[in-house]
């Protein structure tokens, strides 16, 4: 006798239901809704080590962007099915269509598209919708709830949510359309609910009295497939044609008592079967590719994601304790709630616990529920222990309903080298991967935190981004901050860059120059140069110091060159702190900077407004790279072209300001020489709108120098007195935008000058300002004493 028992993926009450079903019916054979090529990695279900979430992964061996996950909780109905069939010494067998046929078909489709550049028709691409019984993602939220589909990036092949498939054509407004799309709905309507996942709650999975519970949701399944419009989905008649035929192969072999664990919607496709003939016909001919399976740790914030069977849930950590506590009235869950307060120091009595539990008893009892669901329990938990702070609610959310606990695989089970080699680095150096952001504060001057840096750096390199580094405080290289949480979908990640190495190193290595070689530009280059020395992979390094030096020497493009060069600074800085040799990186800068020099007067000269902007801000880079550098010759040849470029007139104004402005800061042009660069570049004979601009590169960055010295803010104030209303209109714009990027305090000060007009500034300026008609009167006085007569 075959029993089909229709569960929803990852229910705790499914879970327990099929837990039940399977020790009374005690099946001679189990199958389970998954992938057949994962049968022969279910001999390590029931290894100790196992610790749900886990996951199998199944990706295509030729191409690792197409890849699936088949997660499994504790409280998910396969999990339960796979571990009785292991503890029973019983077969247990996937019965979904295989991948391999799978993602053959979808790159058929995919090809089909390109040839008449659309994209693929979603119903018509295998794996791209979700079972209508797992009905959560098309479903109207609660207030404040956001659908997985929302939640997360967009999907791709690679374990994350498919989209909707397309609403048929017989649906004319929106409750029809999302009727025609999710049948189910229908059904949770008619019993009083807007939502057919809490419809689905409420009557499977929080009940406590099953009786028939597998009679009721096939009858159910039955009267929704026979409301929905015909199957239209190639993906789906694929799929339950395979299953039969897997269920038919079990009969064959002559097992009595088949027990079927599927996705509660495929029941009635189950149950009333066709010919065997029609399903052959349907499956004939198949295209297949070549893929790999293996089991990895799995999150509960990743369950939230659709996966290979299509199933996602928003609340997996309440799920769990669902599992752990089926008849807790809502007291174990509060008690919960408080311990997570308490341990946040957040004031919490038992006053507020015990209300928050009868406040929810009392929604259930108003809406009719035999108990309080996590609905119930979110809204009592909001109003009296959060008093109304939605922002506690996400402290809840994310520590209890989702309870981001990463599960464990067996480390026998076999692993690329690439991937048993990384785990030998994170046991080593005491850096667990785990589901919860950690924070390190490596001091580089420390060899284990030296060892830590290079690790994590090398797996940056190879796009496998575990750590995130942030700007540490205080002065000084030898720190850094990494921020670490790992994603089991990173696994895929390393099976990919696993073709470059058996080691993080090598592999690292391998990959790096793979990069330089494909890389066209300079910038491509110093970035990869900068990612990798750190990493400390001298092969690459130097490979690409070579790229880079052939490279510059051929570029002529001084602009380019400047982009290039602060990365390539900052990369020498690692020299000392790292005990590696950048000697070849600062041969390499001082030669940029050399035909930097030579080539930039000119490329100041004749060019856009909008390029001068642009040269404007690499100047600033430049400048900041000379001092980091802190070379005499270097100095010495940036501050001559400054010279060049602040004394040509054919120079851009801007350009020349900020030259003049950079000389003064180095103490090469100050007092009369200065004031007399100035007068020069605001000259009344001198257009308004030049000498605008060459007063904003002069003042680039910061206005301070106008409030300490008085001469030149005499000069400004002169200049601008002396335009007329034209002029100023027409300088206005930059004027504006020169002081814009002023600090606050420093327009403030600028304007509290301005307000106190030439009284202010002849205060301040003591004897360096000589008032004429005071000087007239006293001049026949100091002629008499010098002995001059007329």
């Amino acid at each position: 006798m075959v029993h089909v028992l229709g569960i929803r993926h990852h229910g705790p009450g499914s879970a327990s239901n099929v837990k039940a079903f399977l020790e009374a019916t005690k099946p001679d054979i189990v199958l389970v809704e998954g992938p057949p090529e994962a049968d022969d990695i279910l001999s390590w279900v029931g290894n100790e080590a196992f610790q749900p979430p886990v996951a199998i992964l199944v990706y295509q061996s030729d191409n690792l962007q197409r890849s699936v996950f088949y997660p499994f909780a504790t409280f998910s109905p396969e999990w339960q099915a796979i571990q009785y069939a292991r503890q029973n010494n019983i077969p247990v067998r996937f019965m979904d269509m295989p991948v391999y046929h799978v993602f053959a078909l979808q790159q058929q489709v995919e090809d089909k598209a390109k040839l008449v550049g659309a994209e693929p028709p979603l119903d018509a691409v295998p794996g791209a919708r979700p079972d209508p019984a797992d009905v959560q993602a098309l479903q109207p939220q609660p207030e404040g709830g956001v659908s997985p589909v929302q939640a997360n990036e967009p999907v791709t092949v690679n374990e994350q949510a498919p989209a909707a498939a397309p609403i048929p054509a017989v649906a004319e407004t929106p409750e029809e359309a999302l009727m025609a799309l999710h049948p189910l709905m229908e059904l949770s309507a008619v019993a009083g609910y807007n939502n057919s996942d809490r419809w689905w709650e409420h009557m499977f999975e929080y009940r406590t009295n099953n009786e028939q519970v597998f009679e009721a949701v096939s009858e159910a399944m039955h009267a929704a497939r026979e409301a929905a419009p015909p199957e239209r989905d190639t993906n789906e008649l694929l799929r339950e044609a395979w299953m039969r035929k897997i269920i038919r192969q079990a009969q064959k072999e002559m097992y009595t008592e088949v027990a079927v664990i599927c996705g509660a919607w495929h029941v009635p496709a189950l149950t009333s079967m066709p010919a065997a003939k029609e399903d052959n016909e349907l499956l004939k001919g198949l295209p297949k590719v070549k893929t790999e399976c293996t089991w990895i740790p799995w999150t509960y914030s990743r369950l939230s994601y659709y996966s290979g069977y299509g199933a996602g849930i928003e609340s997996p950590g309440w799920y769990q304790h669902i599992w752990q506590y089926p008849h807790d009235d809502g007291s174990r869950w509060m008690a919960k709630v408080a311990q997570l307060f308490r341990q946040k120091q957040m004031d919490t009595s038992v006053a507020h616990i015990i209300e928050s539990v009868r406040l929810a008893q009392s929604l259930a009892a108003l809406r009719e529920l035999p108990r309080p669901g996590l609905e119930e329990l979110n809204e009592a938990t909001l109003s009296v222990v959060c008093n109304g702070d939605a922002m506690l609610m996400q402290l809840i959310h994310d520590e209890l309903i989702v309870s981001n606990v990463l599960g464990a695989v067996p480390a026998a089970i076999p692993k690329p080298p690439l991937q048993a080699d990384i785990e030998k680095w994170q046991k080593k150096l005491r850096l667990p991967a785990g589901a919860d952001w950690k924070d390190y504060t490596l001091d580089l001057r420390k060899e284990n935190d030296l060892e830590r840096s290079i690790f994590l750096h090398r797996l940056q390199v190879l796009d496998i981004q575990w750590g995130k580094r942030s700007e540490v405080s205080g002065k000084g290289t030898f720190k850094e901050q990494w921020r670490l949480q790992w994603n089991p979908s990173f696994a895929i990640e390393i099976i990919d860059k696993g073709v470059w190495g058996n080691t993080v190193e090598a592999a690292a290595a391998a990959y790096v120059q793979h990069l330089a070689a494909d890389a066209g530009s300079l910038r491509e280059l110093c970035n990869l140069l900068e990612d990798a020395l750190p990493a400390e992979l001298p092969q690459a390094v130097e490979k690409l110091i070579h790229r880079v030096s052939n490279l510059s020497a051929a570029t002529a493009d001084v602009m380019q060159l400047m982009q290039v060069l602060t990365p390539l600074v900052s990369v020498s800085r690692y020299g000392n702190v790292r005990k590696t040799d950048a000697a070849l990186v600062a041969g390499i800068v001082t030669e940029m900077i050399t035909r930097i020099c030579i080539s930039l007067p000119g490329a100041c000269t004749g060019i856009a407004d909008d390029a001068a902007q642009q040269l404007l801000n690499l100047f600033l880079e430049m400048n900041n790279a000379i001092n980091i550098l802190q070379q005499g010759d270097s100095t010495q040849q940036w501050q001559q072209t400054l010279q060049r470029i602040a004394g040509s007139y054919s120079s851009s104004p801007v350009l020349a300001g900020y030259s003049t402005r950079l000389l003064a800061d180095y103490k090469l042009l100050e007092g009369e020489e200065l004031v007399k660069a100035f007068y020069s570049a605001v000259s009344p004979s001198l257009s308004p709108g030049l000498a605008a601009a060459w007063l904003e590169g002069f003042l680039k960055g910061s206005g301070t120098l106008l409030l300490v010295d008085a001469t030149l803010w005499q000069v400004v104030n002169n200049w601008v007195q002396q335009l007329n209303e034209e002029a100023f209109v027409q300088v206005l714009p930059l004027l504006r935008r020169t002081f814009s990027g002023f600090t606050a305090p420093e327009r403030r000060k600028l304007g509290e000058k301005v307000k106190q007009g030439d009284a202010g500034v002849t205060a301040r300026q003591g004897p360096q300002l000589i008032h004429e008609q005071r000087a007239a009167q006293g001049l026949p006085v100091i002629g008499q004493l010098l002995g001059y007569t007329q």
